[in-house]
């Protein structure tokens, strides 16, 4: 039967898990899981950090070796010691940080372990240009990987997927760096994919990608399956209870002050090309001024400016006051010491320590705030410190003093990232994508700290691409595009398709 008349409710699972389990020092990361994917469907794969979803999907890409049950390939019982053997098998894994060689160029990695004794560059470049035009990818085959964009290197995978005869792709967070226009091109990828008859499993925290984009939806929580739906089932409602065991309310945070009339920050045409050019706004104590923007606007730039984490030029590179004075801070240090925290977008690279222990990464961030550096660290204030703030973000952990940053969920990563960067009370608050990566749930309780925080006389910036987000925690709103601020907007009045015709046109 051909692939394009084969129905997704009939046909043979690609892969299926019966009563899958997998265990860490004696505790369970999946108990029990029961999972399929058919050709031609779009399988989402729900549920808050920590759930299992990660731990699920490198079983099946041979990352992970399960514990007890049976994964079965085709009708067949299979057990990956290593992902070439899933490769092998028809399973591909597009993961979030990405596997592409980023010395190599486009065409390389789309040809990586498939090479030619002898290659011709010219024919290799004509061969990848064709793959990728094919898919409407939109790249040059002899560009670096490492100059890619996120959604573009995601793109080289999912040809490189479709080039090896991939018959199942595993898309890890694939929206969550992504403007508009790229999310679009990738889930046209992923529909393409579904008429090839290409089963897809789509990894995401964004519930209304998952309820628009899926045939199905399953959903994890602590580690055990809470159901899986059929697209006629689909209810909000009922994914988000799934999901959190709760009912969640996700919208517009009320203030519970007004914020002060006199601007404690004040940003007058900030200048460091080519990113930045002209920007302009204030922000007020106790108000929440959010930035939204298109990748590239500008936005993250600004802050690592104001911040002290780029040197502003001297000559014509625009002024910044706090509280009425101007400054120019020459590092992140002098910026703490002045009262202004940059909360960074990438918490990976540069927000953490990810082998200290979550109560080291905490102190750190109450000393580098201090306005001494002290001789000792004192244990007994470390451990006090650290307590305070993991109970106040609510950091779930049972261990604070002995627990890595690496072995918590992104969510409660993120919320030591936070804690991290407010040991003490700041004067202004940058947040970069404060909930990037982050289940549902933890984006509720995230956006009440942030709200907390401005209630307490802080003056906060939040910079995010996602508008839901903006609209739910902004007092004002400002659209940046190319290096400057192009609109402002009451976030009462402000609909998504005003504040996405800002940011582009």
């Amino acid at each position: 039967m051909p692939k394009e008349s084969q129905s997704p409710a009939t046909a043979r699972p690609i892969i299926r898990l019966d009563g899958v389990s997998k265990r860490y020092s004696g505790t369970y990361a999946l108990r029990e899981i029961d999972f399929d994917v058919r050709p031609g469907e779009i399988h989402a794969l729900l549920g808050e950090n920590g759930a299992g979803k990660s731990t699920l999907v490198k079983i099946v890409a041979g990352a992970v070796t399960h514990d007890s049950g049976t994964l079965t390939v085709d009708g067949r019982e299979r057990v990956f010691s290593a992902p070439k053997e899933s490769t092998e098998a028809g399973i591909a894994m597009v993961y979030q940080e990405g596997s592409l060689v980023e010395s190599m160029t486009v065409a390389q990695n789309l040809f990586l372990g498939n090479e030619k004794a002898f290659n011709n560059l010219s024919h290799l470049n004509i061969a990848a240009r064709e793959l990728l035009e094919s898919h409407n990818f939109h790249i040059r085959p002899e560009a670096p990987a490492g100059a890619l964009g996120i959604a573009q290197k995601q793109m080289v995978e999912i040809a490189r997927a479709v080039r090896r005869q991939a018959r199942l792709v595993i898309l890890d967070e694939p929206t969550s760096s992504v403007t508009p226009e790229e999310r679009l091109q990738l889930f046209l990828s992923m529909r393409r994919l579904k008429r090839e008859g290409i089963g897809v499993v789509f990894i995401t925290h964004m519930l209304d990608e998952a309820l628009t984009e899926a045939d199905r939806i399953t959903v994890l929580r602590d580690g055990e399956v809470q159901g899986t739906l059929t697209r006629p089932q689909f209810d909000r409602d009922d994914v988000v209870r799934m999901m959190v065991g709760r009912s969640v309310e996700y919208g517009r945070v009320p203030p519970g002050r007004a914020p002060d009339p006199v601007p404690v920050l004040e940003v007058e045409d900030l200048t460091l090309l080519p990113a930045v050019r002209n920007m302009s706004f204030t922000a007020r104590p106790g108000e929440i001024v959010g930035i939204y923007g298109l990748v590239g606007a500008g936005r993250s730039e600004t802050a690592m400016i104001i911040s002290g984490v780029t040197k502003r030029r001297r000559l014509r590179g625009g002024k910044i006051r706090l509280n009425g004075r101007e400054v120019r801070f020459r590092t992140p240090r002098h910026a703490r010491r002045a009262g202004v925290v940059h909360i960074t977008e990438d918490r990976k690279a540069s927000g953490f320590f990810s082998h200290f222990t979550i109560a080291d990464n905490i102190h750190l961030g109450h000393i580098c705030a201090a306005p001494r550096l002290p001789l000792l660290v004192r244990s007994r204030e470390r451990t006090s410190v650290a307590q305070r703030l993991v109970e106040r973000f609510q950091v779930r952990t049972l261990q604070p003093h002995r627990a890595k940053l690496v072995e918590l969920s992104g969510g409660n990563q993120q919320k030591v990232v936070l804690a991290k960067g407010l040991t003490r009370k700041p004067l202004v608050a940058i947040i970069d994508e404060p909930t990037r990566g982050v289940d549902l749930g933890t984006i509720v309780e995230i956006h009440a700290m942030i709200r907390a925080l401005a209630d307490e006389g802080v003056a906060v910036v939040v910079i995010s691409s996602y508008l839901p987000e903006i609209r739910a925690l902004s007092d004002r709103i400002l659209v940046a595009k190319q290096g400057t601020i192009a609109a402002e907007f009451d976030p009462e009045e402000a609909d998504e398709e005003a504040l996405l015709f800002a940011a582009v046109h």
